[in-house]
């Protein structure tokens, strides 16, 4: 790995988390193309029309996350020191100013054309969810990240939104460009808001107890650097149990939806309980014994990458939903 980030390319695709933007493209495609389109679809609404403007919005996202990776790096160089010190980039592959530099690009990009999809939308308050999240993110690397769960749950808010955002500029568009489209598709949109709200708890209790779990794994350097995060302030074991009642929840969560499947169609059976049993569930109660289990950062570290599968097999119920 050493190496390779030795290599300005790839150490740039390290500094920007090539793989999490790529989750957070695919959340945003596969609930546009799979989910809603097959939604409005089946209601005779012409969605195609939101398909230019629909890859803005996720450029405009990519940019912004990008731009809050390589400011958390910048801000984080000493602990990560510590704890990832083979794959620290900056100060050896990538200059510390261009850091800056390309944060601020990418910022400024990313807003900018937020600003220009909600003029688009006629809704120029949408733009706020560019600037307030590229502020977030800000306050995230400077303030936020080595203090008491705010930082955790400031990351989970954002991953959250960004099925959110896809939701609500599509809704926008649609309400723009078909007349009265809010007051006379009332079921088709609490049908799309109701899939997106399930995406948005998934992402929003999932990404909790993966930044605790990280917190757990990057505890020597964080607690070096003065952090106050969960491990460091309440220890690895109460972090473990919030972890446990985070995964357990979520757990729970799926099942009723498998119940509320069940009991409206009075089928068990279905590709979609199926998915979410074997392909969800199941995967979740392994992590559970992974985490009450680990006890060094390098099992907290794979309990970290599994957890990061396991959301994208969550994006993966797109498929299932759009072929059911």
């Amino acid at each position: 790995m050493t190496n390779v980030l030795n290599n300005k390319f790839f150490a740039f695709l390290k500094l920007i988390r090539l793989e999490n933007l790529v989750i957070v493209i695919l959340t945003q495609t596969f609930l546009h193309y799979l989910v809603f389109q097959k939604i409005f679809t089946e209601a005779n609404i012409p969605s195609n029309i939101y398909i230019k403007l629909f890859g803005l919005i996720v450029i405009s996202t990519v940019l912004i996350a990008a731009a809050g990776y390589i400011i958390n790096d910048y801000f984080d160089v000493k602990t990560d020191l510590i704890n990832h010190p083979e794959t620290v980039v900056l100060d050896k592959t990538i200059k510390r100013r261009w850091a800056i530099i390309l944060h601020i690009t990418f910022t400024a990009l990313g807003i900018l054309l937020g600003m220009y999809t909600a003029l688009k939308t006629g809704y120029l308050r949408l733009a706020l969810f560019h600037v307030l999240t590229a502020t977030a993110l800000w306050f995230y690397s400077t303030h936020f990240k080595k203090q008491l769960l705010v930082g955790n749950i400031v990351v989970s808010l954002l991953t959250a939104s960004v099925p959110f955002i896809t939701f609500v500029f599509e809704i926008a568009y649609l309400q723009k460009t078909i007349p009265e489209f809010a007051a006379n598709h009332i079921p088709v949109i609490l049908t799309a808001s109701k899939i997106t709200l399930i995406f948005c708890v998934f992402s929003f209790i999932t990404s909790l107890a993966r930044e605790i779990i990280k917190d757990m794994e990057d505890l020597a350097g964080d607690k070096a650097t003065g952090g106050k995060t969960m491990p460091i302030t309440w220890g690895i074991q109460t972090s473990k149990t919030v972890c446990f009642f985070l995964i357990s929840i979520t757990i729970i969560l799926l099942l009723v939806v498998i119940y509320n499947t069940i009991k409206y169609k009075g089928e068990l059976v279905t590709m979609p309980n199926m998915y979410i049993l074997f392909g969800l569930v199941c995967p979740l109660i392994t992590l559970l014994y992974m985490v009450v289990t680990a006890n060094n950062p390098k099992h907290f570290k794979h309990a970290s990458v599994f957890l990061k599968f396991i959301m994208f097999l969550g994006i993966g119920y797109c498929w299932i939903f759009y072929f059911s």
